[in-house]
């Protein structure tokens, strides 16, 4: 009994230094951690979603006389984005429905959405007498001043982002157009990327059966176009590339801006290839063609690529592609390509 009493009092004359050591103790001088409000977490989580929500903004500029359509997609401030992309459309459809798609049921249909998501500024423009671009100029729109309308863009671009060099990717005769620009303003372009493109039109099949309607396109300034014309573009290559809701729903997108197009784009693809130099143009550059794709064949692509004269430059074959690539089953693929492109660091060895 003795001993269970002393050693009693030695924990109570102990405890209490103990006590008192351990409030001086740093874990125990710590602010207890306060719940936050239900509301507060709530807005929070809406300020977050909010900061990484991709936003668009419409921009006007001039050709000279002539107003020129811009859309804008970026997540948060463009001042902080990893680069700037313009993407530039082909000879049968404005800008926006190529670039900025929305397909129910069919995840990152818009790449520039998925550009946005990763970091960049994105950029498309409507050539002149395409979509909200002015269309009251009695001419026919050729490659050439389909040029002048990325310069236009793009010096619109840099001055309000920037005076830094673009990541600029053009279609079909939007690669043309994008690959002239690049032609005479290599200092404006970063990188470039040109797809379904054709040189000299030699073994095209598509070209081949256009030729045959050569005297009506020259004849008169704009094409018809409606949604049967759209589905012959998915229908020509090979049938089942793309599927029939992204097919409908681009129809819908471009027959809503446009009952015609110019015809210059096609009377240049018929009557004047080539229309660009490969030998002129300098900067990084990489040809994306499609298994399928009738608008030129391998043999005029590959001439074309062993004539760019920079070094830091791929071909690349796209699988179960035929020609509008981001329409595509696999335009998931299209899009790694032309990331893994885009986001390729510099050489920094050039020997």
């Amino acid at each position: 009994m003795a001993s269970k009493r002393m050693a009693a009092r030695r924990k109570v004359r102990v405890g209490p230094k103990r006590a008192k050591a351990a409030a001086r103790t740093p874990a125990a001088r710590k602010t207890p951690a306060r719940k936050v409000p239900a509301h507060k977490a709530t807005a929070h989580k809406a300020t977050a979603k909010a900061s990484s929500a991709v936003v668009g903004r419409a921009h006007w500029t001039n050709k000279g006389d002539v107003k020129l359509y811009l859309w804008e997609k970026c997540v948060g401030s463009p001042a902080r984005a990893k680069g700037i992309v313009l993407f530039v459309h082909g000879s049968s459809m404005a800008s926006t429905p190529t670039f900025d798609l929305k397909v129910p049921g069919r995840p990152d249909s818009s790449v520039m959405d998925w550009f946005a998501k990763r970091g960049y500024d994105t950029w498309c423009v409507d050539m002149e007498g395409y979509g909200r671009s002015e269309k009251s100029r009695n001419n026919n729109a050729p490659i050439s001043q389909g040029a002048d309308d990325c310069h236009a863009a793009a010096t619109y671009i840099r001055k309000l982002r920037g005076n830094k060099p673009l990541l600029v990717y053009g279609i079909s005769s939007g690669a043309l157009r994008a690959a002239l620009f690049a032609q005479r303003y290599p200092g404006m372009v970063g990188r470039l990327a040109l797809d379904a493109m054709v040189w000299t039109g030699e073994g095209s099949p598509t070209l081949e059966q256009r030729r045959k309607r050569l005297d009506e396109f020259r004849a008169t300034n704009r094409r018809p176009i409606d949604k049967a014309f759209v589905y012959s573009i998915f229908n020509r290559d090979h049938p089942g590339a793309a599927e029939d809701r992204a097919i409908e729903t681009f129809a819908d997108a471009i027959t809503a801006l446009d009952d015609s197009v110019p015809t210059g784009t096609y009377v240049d693809m018929c009557a004047h290839l080539p229309v660009v130099d490969p030998e002129q143009i300098t900067v990084p550059t990489i040809v994306m063609r499609g298994q399928w794709d009738g608008i030129a064949s391998v043999e005029d692509l590959l001439d074309f690529f062993r004539k760019l004269p920079n070094p830091d430059k791929q071909f690349v074959f796209m699988p179960g592609i035929s020609h509008a690539s981001f329409q595509q089953k696999n335009y998931k693929m299209v899009y790694h390509i032309l990331h893994s492109f885009f986001s390729q660091p510099a050489p920094v060895y050039r020997g």
